[in-house]
Order: C-alpha cells, then structure tokens, then sequence
C-alpha cells in the first residue's frame, strides 16, 4: 500500500525535511508584499522540487517530491532518498493514475477521494495546486491571515519565499487543520516543459 512505502521513507528523509537548502537565497516578507500576484493565476506551466513532510494522530511520514503543473494535468513524485520507492500520481481533471512501480497501477475517476484513501490522510490536492504557488484556490472564500489565509477549513501560512525565474515563489510553507500538518520547502522552482524525471 503506498501508505506503507512511503512510511518506510520516513526515518532517512527526515534529516532532510528538517534541514533547509543552504543554495536557496530566501527572504521573509509579510504576506502583502508575497505572491499577491493575480499573474500566478495565469501561470499554466510550473516545476517544483522539494520536501514534504505530513502528519496526523497516529500517522506521519516525510518524502522527496517533485511536482509537474501543467494546464491538463499535474504529476507529483514522491520518493524516499536517493529515489528509493517512489510512487507517481498523474492527475487530470476527472481522473487519477498511481503508479509504485513493477508494473503496480491504480487508477480512479475520483481523484481526490482516491488519492486521500491510498494516502491514509485526508489531503486537498486540487486546493494544493493554488496554495503550493502562494495563492488561495479561487471560486472558494479565503480570510487573509498575517503570513498567509485561511480557505476551506484550512490554515496556509508562507515561512519564507524565495526569488526564482518565475518571480517570487514559495520556499517554505505550512498548510494544517485541527488535525492534520503538512509542510512543504521548495528547493528549487521552474517552468515546467513537460519533462519529468
């Protein structure tokens, strides 16, 4: 179960999701001056790359992950070091591929309800895709907050930003409920031209 793979990850990653990239030139602005920029909305192509660490009572666990924007679709890596026992999900609109490799595929047409039930965690991937880039999901009341908003029942605060070819972006970040913490540092940011390692 990807749950459980990714669990095994945990112990080796986290060194790194605590540890913060000593290359990333970072700054910490109040929100205001962040990513305010209605031009990310129109941003149809970006690349992160990252770590990601999430946990809840009784569950926590810690994963490289690189994730692929594109207008149809997201593609999100999720790997221990070294690349040991990554799981890829493909993401479109209406339909979600998970793939942990050795010919192990799932797929769904309820993507989120999917990906939240092989995770074991509830997590808003459709809201994540505005949140990873500093904005609140549109079409759905946000509440500005002092380093960040909160949207849907969740707290998204910005930690530090940082400078990329794609204007100021996101390094660290937390998103958490009542009963769940996710944070994500952002190690590097591009545009994304379809590749994916």
């Amino acid at each position: 179960m990807f749950r459980c793979g990714v669990k095994q990850l945990g112990v080796a990653a986290v060194a790194l999701i605590l540890s913060a990239c000593a290359n990333v030139s970072s700054i910490s602005p109040s929100y205001d001056n962040k990513v305010e920029d209605g031009r990310l909305y129109g941003l149809e192509k970006w690349l992160l790359k990252g770590r990601l660490a999430i946990s809840a009572p009784g569950d926590s666990w810690t994963a490289n992950i690189e994730w692929g924007h594109l207008p149809e679709a997201e593609k999100i890596k999720l790997s221990g070091p070294l690349g040991q026992g990554a799981v890829v999900i493909e993401l479109a609109e209406q339909s979600v591929k998970i793939d942990r490799g050795g010919g192990n595929i799932q797929t769904s047409t309820r993507p989120e309800e999917f990906i939240n039930q092989q995770l074991g965690i509830p997590v808003p991937i459709g809201s994540l895709r505005y949140w990873a880039v500093g904005l609140p999901e549109p079409g759905s009341r946000s509440q500005k907050t002092v380093d960040g908003f909160v949207q849907n029942g969740w707290l998204i605060a910005y930690k530090e930003m940082q400078q990329s070819g794609l204007g100021l972006m996101p390094h660290k970040m937390a998103v958490s409920n009542a009963r769940i913490k996710l944070k994500l540092i952002v190690d590097r940011w591009d545009s994304n031209d379809g590749k994916f390692n």
